[in-house]
């Protein structure tokens, strides 16, 4: 069973930046995707940013040129590095894995928080 866990996350200022990780576990594809997701609370879930079994990279408009997310494949794990970060920016990341066999089969982290406040 693939498992997630994320970390990296707490209070920071305004300004300020964090680095979260995403360790996933128990992977059995060849071939998946990892992508970062946030909610704030009476928001809807949104893309931050994603990176394909492949390298290939997305970001949402409002984090371009100030978040950066990068992958290290031997250890099966993803980081988003977050820098000028806005109060707008505070809301729970969550990580999502899409594995490709047979099908797609789509994996959650239990989120963790981010704050920014002064």
């Amino acid at each position: 069973q693939v498992q997630l866990v994320e970390s990296g996350g707490g209070l920071v200022q305004p300004g300020g930046s964090l680095r979260l990780s995403c360790a996933a576990s128990g992977i059995m594809f060849s071939i998946y995707d990892m992508t970062w997701y946030r909610q704030a609370p009476g928001k809807q879930r949104e893309l931050v940013a994603g990176i394909t079994s492949s390298g290939r990279i997305n970001y949402g408009d409002s984090v371009k040129g100030r978040f950066t997310i990068s992958r290290a494949y031997a250890k099966n794990t993803v980081y988003l590095q977050m820098n000028s970060l806005k109060p707008e920016d505070a809301a729970v990341y969550y990580c999502n894995l899409v594995g490709y066999s047979d099908s797609r089969y789509d994996y959650w982290g239990q989120g963790t928080q981010v704050t920014v406040s002064s």
